[in-house]
């Protein structure tokens, strides 16, 4: 008699696949792996991401030009970060402090924050070959300088007409009106820089014929000019001349170091001239704040009664000329340094940001504020910015303020493209609430 052995119970044979032996995964371990699976992922993704970026990049992109230009953004929002601040009253009204009122002794961080001079001169060079390549093209010099006055203007007025719509709304929900006169104010003090900026833009072809003629040397009237006023203004003439005529230098401060930049792309600045310019300019911002008294700070300082930057005075001119024979001096080695993925990727997205960082940044800084304003004291925020705490609690709120820049960038990026959508009638009301909105920032109503 046979048995028939139940297959639960037979023995494997050599024909017989072994099965595989699944263990158990301890839960804890699971929850310990996952994480790391998922940052690898996000590696992964981030790295072909960074790859794809540089291998989208023409081979004739000048990247140490888009670095610079990187650079001087970045410096913007973190200028305003780190030396403008607040102080809150009893009542929890915040108003405008800055911390070099009490720590004079950190005005040199300004020389290194204030690069402006980098981005008007990255401005001129970049200016200069744009239009060139428009005119081999066929196109008018009429529609070019359109186009980038539009590209500027479009996020200005999505700023200024989101902010008019945004302060009845506060107002509304209990922001005081004199912390949104705050918060008012710190939106627009950037932005004199877009005109200013549209203005040095439209003299591109003349400031083009002149360099071609004269070269370097077609910067040296408006330091002059600069030289002339300043002397005027704080000289022994001082007590008669009159608070307005220094607005003569606006246009001339902020032009000398777009015409440096016009000569960079016209190939009349080089390396030896670049030399003059770092030893010249360097000594001439030395002996400006060691012989002549300038204020060492390149910001305004609260209770100051000279302020270098509105407008901008020779001493600002000293430092765009040295920063700008640095530039030109290093751009060979930057360039090298950006041929790397990992480096170059970043500096493509602040590019593509600019306007977003530029108008949005100080929004970022009242969105932390306000909250903050509500819960009392809060160091870093709301306390009066007087010590090296402050100073080191600021500087652990700069996350914050970078992780809501780039949330509110993702939604008003939209306003660097063009209006496609948008008809006359919302152009116009977008018009209309920015024009509000200065009256009310600039306290006319």
């Amino acid at each position: 008699m046979t048995t028939e052995s139940h297959p639960a119970h037979a023995r494997p044979t050599a024909t017989t696949p072994r099965q595989p032996v699944e263990l158990p995964v301890p839960t804890g371990q699971f929850c310990a792996l996952a994480p790391l699976r998922a940052l690898r992922t996000l590696n992964a993704r981030t790295g072909a991401a960074v790859r794809a970026l540089d291998a989208r990049t023409p081979v004739h992109r000048d990247r140490a030009l888009d670095g610079l230009r990187a650079l001087a953004l970045l410096a913007v929002p973190t200028g305003h970060w780190l030396l403008g601040g607040f102080a809150r009253d009893a009542d929890g009204t915040l108003h405008n402090a800055s911390p070099l009122t009490a720590l004079g002794f950190l005005a040199p961080a300004s020389w290194v924050l204030q690069m402006l001079g980098i981005f008007f001169l990255v401005g001129g060079h970049a200016a200069v070959l744009s239009l060139r390549r428009t005119a081999a093209l066929g196109g008018s010099t009429t529609r070019w300088l359109g186009g980038r006055i539009a590209r500027l203007g479009r996020p200005v007025l999505g700023v200024t007409a989101v902010w008019a719509a945004l302060v009845p709304l506060l107002h509304g929900l209990g922001v005081p009106t004199a912390t949104l006169r705050t918060g008012a104010t710190l939106v627009i003090q950037p932005l004199w820089f877009v005109g200013i900026y549209a203005v040095v833009t439209a003299l591109t072809p003349y400031c083009a014929a002149v360099a071609r003629r004269w070269g370097i040397w077609s910067a040296a009237p408006l330091l002059a000019s600069v030289a002339a006023v300043d002397f005027l203004r704080y000289g022994p003439f001082a007590a008669a001349i009159p608070s307005w005529l220094s607005l003569l230098n606006l246009l001339p401060g902020w032009l000398f170091a777009y015409q440096l930049g016009v000569c960079w792309g016209e190939r009349r600045l080089g390396r030896r001239a670049a030399g003059a310019l770092l030893l010249g300019g360097a000594a001439l911002f030395a002996a400006l704040l060691l012989f002549f008294h300038y204020p060492a700070s390149m910001v305004g300082v609260p209770g100051q009664d000279r302020t270098n930057s509105h407008p901008p005075s020779l001493l600002v001119l000293a430092l765009a000329a040295a920063q700008s024979g640095a530039a030109v001096l290093l751009r060979d080695r930057l360039a090298g340094l950006l041929r790397r993925p990992a480096l170059w990727a970043p500096v493509v997205v602040v590019n593509l940001c600019a306007m977003t960082i530029l108008c949005w940044h100080q929004t970022a800084l009242f969105a932390a504020a306000v909250p903050a304003s509500y819960a009392g004291a809060v160091p870093g925020l709301t306390t009066v910015p007087d010590s090296l705490g402050w100073i080191a609690a600021r500087l652990a709120w700069m996350p914050v303020f970078a992780v809501l820049l780039v949330l509110i960038g993702s939604v008003t990026r939209r306003f660097e493209a063009p209006w496609t959508g948008a008809g006359r009638v919302r152009r116009a009301m977008a018009a209309v609430l920015a024009a509000a909105f200065a009256t009310f920032a600039l306290g006319y109503a």
